[in-house]
């Protein structure tokens, strides 16, 4: 097995890595941590600046692990200190753009454990080891965690993972973190149970391993043109060595050496190997260089990489780079970008993708090569608060009429990443339609980071629904349903009527809701309008001609005596409840004789157009067939709280009660988009949900154990 890591002309008593191609001191370590050598650490810490490698040496040594890869490695002619024993595979959960908690669902689903709370997972994972099950934890690529990025959750994910994985004292623990955690999560340790592996100390270096580096991806074995620097060995040597010499050992010199070498391949012209200053010593030195030899104003290169460095997720939609650039810049970039291909093409990857639901437009995406390069970047911005603001205008002019069901993926999930960091975020979030439309992960990840005294109260109403949102990975049309039924539930109908309008395929209005404590059940009835007294919708029917006067449609609560407005049904015993009657339609209080209201009748039930079906948090409304199994699904309400009673009118009202309160809904006709609703479904996106009764979502299962290939990692 050989990779571009590899130099085949070297001859050493062992073969380097094939796919490393060196840092045997690091991978020794590993190794005793992985034997379980007498002295060896019990947890690994393995950390660096952006680009020194962590990622790479972590990939390498898991392929070492993993039984599959194994078998096409040559293990004898490696280093054997290197090579770990041939035990399972440990597990790998791949944190790249999740929570903390998602990543905790993802170990517990690995292990088969039962825990319904995050907090139970520890303690589970600890008795383990006595039914014979080893725990071996390998946490990758940690600096990587979080749907959004200014969210903070590298930190989250050291203190409310790793922190307390590394207390247990069964559990064996590989983690890469970012280096201003890797001293904290060790000094929580007894003396002697971690250790820090820094890539960026000189007891890891690894000079000749970035020799080896440089060599491979010089020699057209590996891809490189035939040049006089690139076939002949001895000028090939030479080169590879003034440019890990360049690069050092310490911040960057992986993908500093990866870079220049990119550089000099893709435009040999005036390059000559004789000449050191050509030669970068740190990634932000090969932008300048690289743009100098194009006969370009460094700025400019920077100017261009600008928005793919302050992008969310993989990257931006080609299409959007123009414009970006334009806003970071503040000045037109077309002719730049027009000639700037060959000039950025070191520094990015193209990805195409496909699929249904992805628009011409957004199949092509644009990120950078590495993190690195981002981090570089992002070190020459002025003002990057500024900078994301004016993309963050941008995109919102790219929202067609504004109306955010036309907004490209990109904008429409992606747009609070960048107006987080500009400070702009509490503006943007009074739009009910970002808050049905956008990807509710993201979106929540993001209002999270805002302190809430700079909330309004939209975003708390969304912030409030959120877990519902990600819990069940409803389409944007339920989503705008639940949000709906929220804002009238907090007191904003004028939201609420927003969404009507805007999302008119509503499987519901929410007619009105009110916050009543304890309701044990309720039902739906008919009140005469002569047993009805200071309730507006019995005084209108009141004045209507005798000849149209009809009974008044109420829902009936059994709450606690006390209850303002309610009826006791047994004045002299405190401990029966009492009953609140409200118009079906308005909620407004009805002071009614409780023994006048007629419920609907076995058969009136059994007949009706519509029938529901209720579990702990869900009530499912459907549509009776011609025959028995013909139901028709039209729609289905989730709850953050249990439901403790719940009914449906003859015209479709559906009344629902938490201990939150009580409200009634209008159930509209089926539409077929709003019904693909999946409740608790599992999915590594989602957040974890609030604690209710029922047991938690937990996302699919981890994908472990897992050994990333050659192609898990950019090369640097």
């Amino acid at each position: 097995m050989t990779s571009p890591t590899q130099a085949p002309e070297q001859a050493n008593a062992h073969e380097p890595h094939p796919y490393i191609g060196g840092r045997n001191a690091a991978l020794r370590a590993l190794t005793g941590w992985r034997m379980e050598r007498p002295g060896a650490p019990r947890v690994v810490i393995l950390t660096g600046s952006p680009g020194t490698g962590c990622s790479r040496l972590l990939t390498g040594f898991l392929m070492l692990c993993d039984p599959e890869y194994r078998e096409g490695i040559e293990l004898d002619a490696l280093d054997p200190a290197t090579v770990p024993p041939d035990l399972p595979a440990p597990a790998v959960p791949s944190v790249a753009g999740l929570t903390a908690a998602q990543i905790l669902w993802l170990l517990a689903d690995h292990y088969g454990l039962s825990a319904t709370r995050t907090a139970d997972i520890f303690p589970e994972l600890g008795q383990l080891p006595s039914s014979g099950r080893p725990v071996t934890i390998v946490v990758p690529d940690v600096a990587r965690a979080g749907p959004v990025r200014g969210t903070g959750e590298p930190a989250r994910v050291v203190r409310d993972v790793l922190t307390p994985l590394a207390a247990v004292e069964s559990i064996r623990l590989l983690a890469d973190v970012p280096r201003e955690f890797a001293v904290e999560l060790a000094e929580g340790l007894p003396p002697g149970v971690a250790q820090i592996i820094d890539l960026d100390a000189p007891e890891w270096a690894d000079p000749e391993g970035l020799v080896l580096q440089a060599e491979a991806l010089l020699s057209p074995q590996f891809g490189a043109p035939a040049l006089p620097f690139t076939t002949e060995p001895h000028a090939r040597r030479v080169l590879a060595e003034a440019i890990a010499r360049h690069a050092g050992d310490g911040a960057g010199s992986r993908l500093t050496v990866h870079l220049a070498v990119q550089s000099i391949l893709m435009h040999p012209e005036g390059f000559d190997p004789e000449e050191a200053d050509q030669l970068p010593g740190s990634v932000g030195e090969v932008l300048d260089l690289h743009a100098e030899r194009l006969d370009t104003h460094p700025r400019t290169l920077r100017q261009i990489l600008a928005p793919l460095a302050l992008a969310e997720g993989d990257g931006l939609p080609v299409h959007l780079l123009i414009p970006l650039a334009s806003a970071v810049a503040e000045r037109d970039m077309s002719e730049d970008m027009a000639r700037g291909m060959l000039l950025v093409a070191p520094f990015i990857r193209r990805i195409e993708r496909d699929g249904e639901g992805i628009p011409e437009d957004e199949r092509t995406v644009l990120g950078l090569q590495h993190p690195g390069v981002g981090e570089a970047v992002r070190a020459g911005i002025p003002d990057v608060p500024g900078a994301q603001a004016r993309i963050a205008m941008e995109l919102l002019e790219a929202v067609p009429h504004q109306d955010w069901a036309k907004a490209g993926a990109y904008v429409r999930d992606h747009i609070a990443g960048h107006t987080l960091e500009a400070g702009l975020l509490p503006r943007l979030l009074t739009d009910p339609g970002l808050f049905a439309h956008a990807e509710p992960v993201r979106l929540r990840a993001a209002v999270e980071a805002v302190p809430p005294e700079q909330l309004d109260a939209p975003a708390r109403t969304y912030l409030r629904t959120a877990p519902l949102l990600t819990r069940t990975q409803a389409p944007a049309i339920f989503r705008a349903a639940l949000l709906e039924t929220a804002f009238v539930e907090d007191g904003l109908p004028e939201y609420a009527a927003v969404l009507r309008r805007i999302v008119p395929e509503l499987a519901w209005h929410t007619l009105w809701s009110v916050p009543v404590a304890g309701v044990d059940a309720v039902t739906v009835g008919k009140l005469p309008p002569s047993a009805a007294a200071s309730d507006s919708a019995a005084e209108a029917a009141a004045q209507q001609e005798p000849a149209e006067s009809a009974p008044v449609a109420v829902a009936v609560s059994a709450v606690p005596q006390g209850t303002p407005g309610a009826s006791p049904l047994k004045a002299d015993d405190p401990n029966t409840p009492a009953l609140l009657v409200q118009d079906l339609a308005t909620g407004s209080v009805i002071d009614a004789d409780p023994t006048q209201i007629l419920r609907p009748s076995d058969d009136e039930r059994a007949t009706g157009p519509l029938g529901l079906s209720r579990g702990a948090d869900y009530v499912r409304v459907w549509r009776r067939g011609e025959q028995k199994g013909d139901e028709e699904i039209v729609t289905t309400l989730i709850s953050a709280t249990p439901f403790t009673g719940t009914d449906l009118s003859p015209d479709g009202i559906l009344l629902v009660a938490t201990e939150c309160g009580v409200k009634a809904l209008q159930i509209r006709p089926a539409q077929p988009s709003a019904t693909t609703v999946r409740r608790s479904v599992p999915d590594p996106r989602a957040a974890e949900p609030e604690p209710v009764p029922a047991p938690e979502p937990k996302p699919e299962a981890a994908q472990a154990p897992q050994a990333p290939g050659p192609d898990a990692h950019p090369a640097a």
